[in-house]
């Protein structure tokens, strides 16, 4: 038997949102069809997603699965799924941001070091192939790599340049900074890569 879902515990935990009760419970009911035990592993939560069969694909599903994980314990329950996708699907930019800073943050120490952000730099880079400066080098098919990416993103966002970025710097350099805001969401923020595997997904 999977977990007993409460509703009252779910809107004490922030999970349910915008999220109407019909809908919730719809989700919970599909979730357990899932996932019996009423928690998603690594593997399953590759299955869940339909995550195609290839390093890049696992390398920010594994960094997405952390950011989902809020207590640490290589598990998925409901209530963070659920939290995890209400935030991402619906939260306000800062929340966003927020929440794709966990993903870079690879050890969970609360900053961001240049090789946890070139990690999910390359792998989303070869997934979306490339990344260009602004509009114009786009056109004119100027390209950076990865390590260029890392190496600006740090020269405008390292305010204090300790060769670390803090969750504030993360935020508001994303804020201030267009292309900082698009470099550090890759046209493949969590909010979007999640929409689209869940229109993929027999789960919705």
């Amino acid at each position: 038997m999977g977990q007993q879902f409460s509703w009252e515990e779910a809107e004490e935990n922030g999970a349910v949102g915008a999220v109407d009760a019909a809908q919730l419970q719809e989700w919970y009911k599909k979730f357990l069809e899932e996932c019996p035990s009423g928690t998603l592993f690594m593997h399953e939560f590759k299955r869940f997603f339909k995550v195609p069969d290839n390093e890049e694909a696992t390398q920010y599903v594994e960094a997405m699965f952390r950011a989902f994980d809020t207590n640490g314990d290589n598990t998925i329950d409901f209530l963070e799924y659920v939290a995890a996708l209400n935030l991402v699907l619906r939260g306000t930019l800062e929340h966003k941001l927020k929440w794709t800073f966990k993903i870079y943050d690879k050890d969970r120490n609360g900053c961001i070091d240049r090789q946890e952000l070139l990690d999910i730099v390359e792998s989303i880079y070869k997934l979306k192939k490339a990344c260009s400066v602004d509009v114009e080098a786009e056109q004119q098919g100027k390209l950076l790599t990865p390590e260029e990416v890392v190496d600006r993103i740090f020269l405008l966002v390292d305010e204090n340049g300790d060769g670390q970025l803090s969750l504030n710097e993360f935020v508001e350099g994303a804020r201030r900074d267009k292309w900082v805001m698009k470099m550090l969401q890759m046209d493949l923020n969590p909010s979007s890569w999640i929409s689209q595997q869940r229109r993929k997904s027999a789960m919705f």
